[in-house]
């Protein structure tokens, strides 16, 4: 009998015991996996958010650049880890909503594999040219396009990047054939857009806006569905009326899907928390970041949508890549 006790003594201690003991969570240094190289705009928002997160949280949150086979990699490595909280990942557009249009044999499904803790930031695409394009505006440019197939290139940071697809998406709207040219990221893609090298580069605006302003290379159009405050003289592509394009790229915190809700709670509190400080307005919008405060609910709507929508837009323009 006093055996048998010992027994349902343990099984209920068992019973009462959740991987990360979400009652103190956490009680070690969480790790925060970003899937692609330090100083990149996943890189930037991760470790903004973790300097605000660890005196909250009382613990250290350590970013961990986890790049290779563009977001995979890292995104798959998150996906896998121990659901106990100690494991969280930067996810973006790129990674949980446009990379299981782009490839069939993705080893990681974003909407079973991860579940969002909070979206953080967005920002927009600018449509950027180089400075001697004889095309005054982006319709000029897209009826040029029209009449002349193929003759026009534009720039990506990789194949499959959010550049690519940015650009990729409003040619098949836009009903045109322009020449894509992948470059290893977005430095080598500037020094041949300045260099006069390629015509066109649709990068993330954070970025581009610095070019714009120092007068570099010129801005067509931004591709969300509205104009943007760092560029209040920039169309939006849709505005032009060349494409229906409404393209944002988000950033926010995912944790493998089986953590204990407690403990994504906590982290959702922390987050909030953070996303509160007027200072974070402040240091996203110095590069055109919008803040995002968004319910649990929204949360999911909007990631839900956009991995649909995103799904559709990138077959409809021949971007999957064939299974092997």
């Amino acid at each position: 009998m006093r055996r048998a006790g010992r027994v349902m003594l343990a099984l209920c201690a068992l019973a009462a015991w959740t991987p990360a003991q979400a009652s103190d969570y956490p009680r070690q240094t969480i790790k925060l996996i970003v899937p692609q190289p330090a100083g990149g705009g996943f890189d930037t928002v991760a470790r903004v958010l973790a300097d605000r997160l660890a005196p909250r949280l009382g613990q250290a949150v350590v970013v961990e650049n986890r790049q290779g086979a563009g977001t995979i990699v890292g995104t798959q490595a998150a996906a896998q880890a121990p659901p106990d909280g100690y494991t969280l990942l930067l996810g973006g557009l790129s990674n949980i909503a446009l990379n299981p249009g782009l490839y069939p044999n993705l080893p990681y499904d974003p909407r079973k594999d991860l579940v969002p803790i909070g979206l953080a930031v967005s920002w927009s695409y600018t449509l950027i040219a180089r400075k001697d394009l004889p095309q005054a505006d982006l319709p000029a440019l897209i009826a040029f396009a029209r009449a002349n197939p193929a003759q026009v290139t534009y720039a990506s940071a990789g194949r499959g990047s959010g550049q690519h697809i940015a650009a990729a998406v409003t040619e098949h709207l836009a009903g045109v054939r322009m020449t894509h040219v992948p470059y290893r990221g977005a430095q080598a893609a500037y020094q041949d857009l300045m260099g006069g090298r390629v015509d066109l580069f649709f990068d993330i605006s954070s970025t581009a806006m610095a070019q714009v302003q120092a007068g570099t290379v010129r801005a067509l159009a931004v591709s969300s569905a509205n104009r943007q405050p760092f560029h209040p003289d920039v169309p939006s592509v849709a505005e032009t009326g060349v494409a229906a394009l409404d393209m944002e790229s988000w950033f926010g915190l995912f944790a493998p899907a089986a953590t204990p809700p407690d403990v994504l709670d906590r982290l959702r509190r922390e987050l909030a928390a953070v996303l509160a400080l007027p200072e974070l307005e402040t240091v996203f919008a110095r590069t055109g970041g919008r803040v995002l405060r968004l319910s649990r609910d929204e949360t999911e709507a909007l990631i839900r949508r956009d991995v649909e929508r995103w799904t559709a837009l990138v077959q409809a323009a021949g971007l999957r890549e064939t299974p092997n």
